[in-house]
């Protein structure tokens, strides 16, 4: 820890890139954890694909107005709270922190942080099928009907596309086989390239290509700190590696600075 705030403390310019592990402490479920109910006899490859949406719309958007309000109901934690106030006190000491997420919840916003790259994409976000135009859709108009309850006799029908026809709405994530979002990956190999400190929380180091993106802020000159209650393929790549977690580990070290 002390290594890591000396780190903290002389950086103007950080990248904190985040894995599932940031949201896992709000309660959020990773993405291969265990299902409950309906969805159970399903792995997420079977339900994350534009083709499982085509063949089965209801049930693939079903699950994704689940995982929506399972997001919608917890709160961000002190891990979330604390990257908000160190990116506010380096914006307001005229240093940067840019924030860029593997997860596709809005926890990093509703804890206080600003210009968050979703390199996967948000729930929160919605486009057509077809016509691949965005629009604003709130699945808080489902909540009575949105349980870990459904079967296969009660499930959701899609929202129509308001620009087009024939289409209906998907989730704006990145499913398996897509690329990922162009515009905020650039953005975030560029702010890596001219960082200072990388630091790396709660993420398996496995998933590709976003896995990459510490190794391009360490292989420009920055430090690397990776906070994991586990070890990583990436821990021995870092400078240092905090074994906790961020609701632990980052409230104290932003104390210290901020």
């Amino acid at each position: 820890m002390q290594q890591a705030a000396a780190l903290v403390a002389t950086a103007r310019s950080v990248v904190v890139l985040t894995g599932a592990g940031m949201s896992a402490e709000s309660g959020v479920p990773t993405f291969r954890d265990a299902q409950t109910g309906l969805w159970e006899r399903f792995v997420p490859e079977q339900l994350a694909t534009e083709r499982a949406f085509r063949a089965n719309p209801a049930l693939v958007w079903t699950w994704y107005m689940w995982r929506w309000h399972l997001v919608n109901g917890v709160t961000p934690n002190a891990g979330h709270n604390a990257i908000a106030r160190w990116q506010q006190h380096l914006g307001a000491t005229h240093g940067s922190l840019t924030v860029a997420t593997q997860n596709v919840d809005d926890l990093h916003e509703r804890g206080g942080a600003s210009n968050v790259l979703h390199l996967h994409g948000s729930l929160g976000a919605f486009r057509c099928i077809d016509c691949h135009r965005a629009t604003a859709f709130t699945p808080g108009t489902l909540e009575s009907k949105c349980t870990q309850d459904f079967d296969d006799e009660n499930l959701l029908t899609p929202v129509a596309c308001q620009h087009c026809a024939t289409g209906v709405l998907r989730p704006g994530v990145v499913w398996f086989g897509e690329a990922l979002p162009e515009e905020a990956f650039e953005r975030a190999i560029d702010q890596l390239q001219t960082a200072e400190l990388v630091v790396v929380i709660g993420s398996s180091g496995l998933v590709q290509p976003a896995a990459s993106l510490p190794l391009i802020g360490r292989d420009a000159g920055a430090k690397l700190i990776e906070i994991n209650p586990s070890t990583t393929e990436l821990s021995q790549s870092a400078d240092v590696h905090i074994a906790s977690t961020a609701a632990v580990a980052l409230p104290s070290l932003v104390a210290k600075m901020v």
